[in-house]
């Protein structure tokens, strides 16, 4: 009998991971199913990238939507359950860190149905965050645990996890990065958004930013804000809001005063951007490891990362939530001080293709 792979995504990060793994196993000829819980709705956010991924149209939406945490995961318990009793699969494959990740694992681990985990072992050590939770909650229930680095390895080990269930593999990620690069060639929306002169890019300033510790207190939003237009007296500053984001700033009755504030961008929008970009600034964790990898300098406003190996061995670096050095360390990277990183084993564009061959053992 034909081994049957559920895969199961639910915001747009998850989108990027699953793709090249759908890719891998569709290729050596598993039956697989494909469920969207739903999590993100926002058409650029989600249905626009099933189109630029080429991935297959899902089998399952369950349309969760917005809500509060344990709304959100009280709904893809329920859906997720009703899912795997009609499906039946022999293997769920989830990825990252939402809501929908655990969520899936935890009603797959109460049916006795083998769970892999594809981005496992990532930790930042900090339970205030939701993602941190999800990560404890997902690894400690799943079967089998492909880790995009040795500290993921590490992590698990020291967690006391079964040294058989953890598989290195790399960076799915970067699969599809590397798949998409060449489509990104074209000049036509950095021209658009004044940061050609004449047939080359001129410095600007990439910025995404979402998460509740920047954007949801209004000081802390208002200083960020100030700082991002005070660069931009000097270097265009680009900015594609998420919908939250630009719902605080709205609510809190802030302004964008001379920055680029774009609407949210398709993920070959916003890479056609960020390997031309001198500098981006962000709390996203795929975007410490995508600059990284294309070796564009990155700063994370954060205090602590669950992915450190784009400190230690790539472009990034942790400054917390200090707004000036925010703005002294971009005027280094303008003026030439740049860390020099490089891009850590197996982030390669085959993590897709070891993981499959491991599933083919099962």
């Amino acid at each position: 009998m034909i081994m049957h792979v559920l895969h199961v995504v639910g915001a747009r990060p998850n989108f990027m991971k699953a793709a090249p793994v759908i890719a891998a196993l569709a290729r050596r000829g598993l039956r697989q199913t494909l469920v969207h819980t739903g999590q993100h709705y926002d058409v650029r956010l989600s249905d626009v990238i099933f189109k630029e991924l080429e991935l297959p149209e899902p089998d399952v939406n369950l349309g969760v939507g917005s809500g509060s945490h344990a709304e959100q995961t009280a709904h893809v318990l329920v859906g997720m359950e009703t899912c795997l009793l009609e499906r039946k699969p022999d293997l769920m494959l989830v990825y990252g860190d939402v809501n929908s990740t655990a969520a899936a694992t935890l009603a797959a681990a109460k049916l006795l149905i083998p769970v892999a985990h594809v981005e496992a072992g990532l930790r930042s050590g900090d339970r205030t965050m939701p993602e941190e939770i999800n990560r404890l909650v997902t690894d400690r229930l799943a079967t089998w645990l492909y880790t995009p680095s040795i500290d993921g390895n590490k992590n698990l080990e020291s967690e006391g996890t079964d040294a058989e269930s953890i598989k290195f593999v790399g960076n799915v990620m970067i699969d599809t990065l590397r798949k998409l690069l060449p489509l990104t060639d074209r000049d036509d929306l950095p021209r658009s958004l004044g940061v050609m002169n004449g047939s080359g890019t001129r410095p600007f300033v990439l910025v995404t930013l979402h998460r509740p510790s920047n954007v949801d207190d209004r000081e802390s939003l208002e200083r960020l804000l100030t700082a991002l237009s005070d660069i931009a007296c000097d270097v265009p500053v680009v900015f594609p809001v998420h919908p939250r984001t630009r719902a605080r700033v709205q609510a809190q009755g802030l302004s964008w005063s001379r920055i680029k504030a774009l609407e949210p961008l398709t993920y070959l929008e916003f890479l056609t951007l960020q390997r031309r970009a001198a500098v981006v600034i962000t709390d996203s964790g795929g975007i410490q490891e995508e600059t990284t990898f294309l070796g564009v300098p990155c700063l994370t406003m954060r205090e602590n990362t669950e992915r450190p190996v784009t400190v230690t061995m790539g472009t990034n670096r942790l400054i917390g939530h200090d707004t000036e050095r925010m703005k002294s360390e971009v005027r280094a990277i303008l003026s030439g001080d740049c860390k020099k990183g490089s891009v850590p084993p197996l982030w390669d564009g085959r993590a897709a293709e070891r993981i499959a061959d491991h599933i083919l053992t099962l």
